[in-house]
This record gives structure tokens, C-alpha cells and sequence, in this order.
């Protein structure tokens, strides 16, 4: 994929979406991994309209009409649970498509980019770690909202977008084979996070075995649960809404807890290098978990709760495994931007599952006094 956009180029795209006026100003948005996005500002008179434009990584998720299919399905549901328990503005409480000019919800270039937009959401933030339990307990409670939203949402409503996400079982097999075929130099310098991650082996099967033989309920879930994925409120510090909802369909809540245990747990950049700084907040997960049960307590089975505690362990080991797959490989999912930069984010992700494995007893404790009141 170019990544080089022009001006020329992006009125090119626009033209295709329902907006009224002219490009004022773009500039790139965001420090996702996967897809490109802009924050582009259209005036029309003396008004200025702000918007989300993305273009999707179409080696990532290789069925984008299929995402975006699935993006029109769960905001709508989204907007008419909203409006009917709150009355907010959708337009700070949920994504906002812009339809094209024949009303879908991307447009597919004749190069065979495709493009999607929707309203920007103005005067919020995201933040990359949680620094505050207050930062943590939003997050939770953010995401715990999502899960409540979704919960009437049949899992056979939406599409698996990428096979196999959060599937570890899945994701250890694809280690195991890049592992065989890497380059000797990669293989070396990863000696060390190989060995940890194959000691490890037992753990995969703990969600997936579980959905198979229906112990755990398959639902709607976010699966990318990052705190990146929350937007805060300027003025409040409060959660507004969840975005980036490319990897919603069918799975567990446990995914969803775990992702945020790991992201919103650990102050931590993802990829630091200096892994004495990379370990578990037991402050900040408890306010995750009182955030994320405020909203699931009633609505998570028994077996799902039981699983809690576990569930960070698992997708930091998951998403550890990724990483250091794709260097593996030779950086061809995640953006990079300096040498060793995925084996630096799996070493990481590793130390914090060790900070995770060491607090298990403590973070279970925790667990057990927020849910001590709650059915």
C-alpha cells in the first residue's frame, strides 16, 4: 500500500463521501498500528466540519466490505440503545458514519483502496497508558458499557473479520511455524522470548476450549479493548465512547477484560525497552475491574467470572505472541519503526504476563471483594 497522500489525491476521495463544502486542512491522526487515518476539516462558509478519514489495511483485514458490514450492524444497534436509555448526543456517545454519495459506508477507490468516514469527535483525547486508577476505572467502565450495549446482539449477526484473533491455541501454532522458518540472526536475538513463550504452552487452550464445548457463551464482543481505544472528555476526564470497532464480532468478554487488564494496568509504553519500568498497577487494575463489572457484573456467567482473574494472563501472552511472530516472520503486520521494534514490544508483554503471574493471588483477592455484593 502507498501511504503517501496528496492533496489532490484526498479531494479525490472526499469527493465521494456526503459532505457538504470544501477541504480546509488535513493532517495524518492517531498512532495506530494498521490502518491510515486523517483528521480532515471541510468549510462550508464560515463553518468548519471536522471528520475521520481511514483508509483500511486491506492486507489485514482482507474482507472489508464484510468489516464494514459489521460496523453498520453494531452502530446502529449502538445509537438506538443509546438514545433510548439516555437521550446524548450520539455524535459524542458513538461512531458516526458518513455514508457515500450512493449511501455505503466506504468508498472502494479504482485502485482498490478502500475509505471510510465518520464524524470527528471534538474536544476529547485518547492516552496510550493509564497513569491514574480514575484513567483505569473509565476505561473499564467504557468498555463494560460496550459489552451491556451488545448484549441482545446475536454473535451470528456479525461476521468473523480476522479468523483466529484472539484465538491462542491458533496464534501459538503460527509461532511455532515462524519459528521454524525465521531467519537464523531474528531467531537468535529471540532466543530468550521463545523460551518463555514455549514454557507457557498450557495456558492457550483456557477461552477457546471453553467456547467449543459451550461452557463459555459466544458473544458480541470489541476484541481490542487497548485503552488507546477510549475517548476522554477534555473538561471532565470522563470516558465519552469506544472506537476503532474493526475486530467486533463474535467472542468472549474475557478477551475484552484481558486486553484492558493489560493496557490499562501497566504505565508502561507497550514497546518500552527498559522492562524494570513494565509491570502490573494492582491500583489501577482494581479500578479497571470496579469499572468494567460496574457495567457486566449481572450480565457475565458464573463461569466467565471464574475465568476473570485469568484473563489478563492470557491475551498479554496472546498479543506477546503476536509480536514476536511478526518479527518472526520479518515485520509484516505491525507498523515499525526502528529495528527490533516487535521483538522489543513482545519482550514487553512478556514481563508484564511475569509481573501478572507473581500478583495472581493478589488480584484475585481483589476480584473477589468487588464482586462480593454483586450477583
Amino acid at each position: 500500500m502507498n501511504r503517501q497522500l496528496t492533496e489532490d489525491r484526498l479531494r479525490l476521495v472526499l469527493a465521494n463521501f456526503d459532505l457538504a463544502g470544501t477541504l480546509s486542512n488535513f493532517s495524518p491522526l492517531g498512532r495506530g498500528h494498521i490502518n491510515d487515518t486523517y483528521l480532515v476539516e471541510i468549510a462550508s462558509g464560515q463553518k468548519i466540519e471536522k471528520y475521520t478519514l481511514q483508509r483500511i489495511n486491506t492486507h489485514v483485514f482482507r474482507q472489508p466490505e464484510l468489516m464494514m458490514a459489521n460496523w453498520e450492524m453494531v452502530i446502529r444497534h449502538l445509537q438506538l440503545k443509546i438514545s433510548q436509555q439516555t437521550g446524548s448526543r450520539l455524535q459524542r456517545q458513538s461512531l458516526c458514519l458518513v455514508p457515500t454519495r450512493d449511501g455505503r459506508s466506504f468508498f472502494r477507490s479504482p485502485e482498490g483502496e478502500y475509505w471510510r468516514a465518520y464524524h470527528f469527535v471534538d474536544h476529547c483525547h485518547t492516552i496510550e497508558t493509564a497513569t491514574t486508577p480514575e484513567q483505569a476505572f473509565e476505561a473499564g467502565q467504557a468498555f463494560g458499557l460496550f459489552q451491556r450495549l451488545v448484549v441482545d446482539l446475536s454473535p451470528t449477526a456479525v461476521r468473523e473479520t480476522i479468523p483466529f484473533f484472539h484465538h491462542t491455541p491458533r496464534r501459538f501454532a503460527d509461532f511455532l511455524a515462524a519459528v521454524e522458518k525465521a531467519q537464523p540472526e531474528r531467531k537468535s536475538r529471540a532466543a530468550t522470548a521463545i523460551a518463555f513463550a514455549l514454557e507457557r504452552r498450557a495456558m492457550v487452550g483456557l477461552v477457546t476450549e471453553g467456547l467449543a464445548s459451550g461452557h463459555l457463551p459466544l458473544r458480541v464482543t470489541h476484541n481490542d479493548t487497548k485503552i488507546n481505544n477510549v475517548l476522554f472528555d477534555d473538561a471532565t476526564g470522563k470516558a465519552i465512547c469506544v472506537i476503532d470497532l474493526d475486530t467486533t464480532m463474535p467472542g468472549s468478554p474475557l478477551y475484552d477484560f484481558g486486553d484492558l487488564v493489560r493496557t490499562s494496568t501497566c504505565p508502561a509504553a507497550e514497546d518500552e525497552t527498559d522492562l524494570a519500568q513494565v509491570s502490573l498497577n494492582i491500583e489501577l487494575f482494581r479500578a479497571v475491574a470496579e469499572g468494567y463489572l460496574s457495567q457486566t457484573a449481572d450480565i457475565l456467567t458464573p463461569a466467565e467470572k471464574e475465568r476473570l482473574i485469568a484473563a489478563g494472563s492470557l491475551i498479554t501472552f496472546t498479543i506477546g505472541l503476536r509480536f514476536l511472530t511478526d518479527y518472526l516472520d520479518g515485520d509484516v503486520y505491525f507498523k515499525v519503526s526502528r529495528p527490533d521494534h516487535n521483538l522489543d514490544r513482545a519482550r514487553a508483554q512478556f514481563q508484564l504476563l511475569k509481573s501478572m503471574e507473581k500478583q495472581t493471588e493478589e488480584m484475585a483477592r481483589s476480584l473477589q471483594k468487588i464482586l462480593g455484593g454483586r450477583p
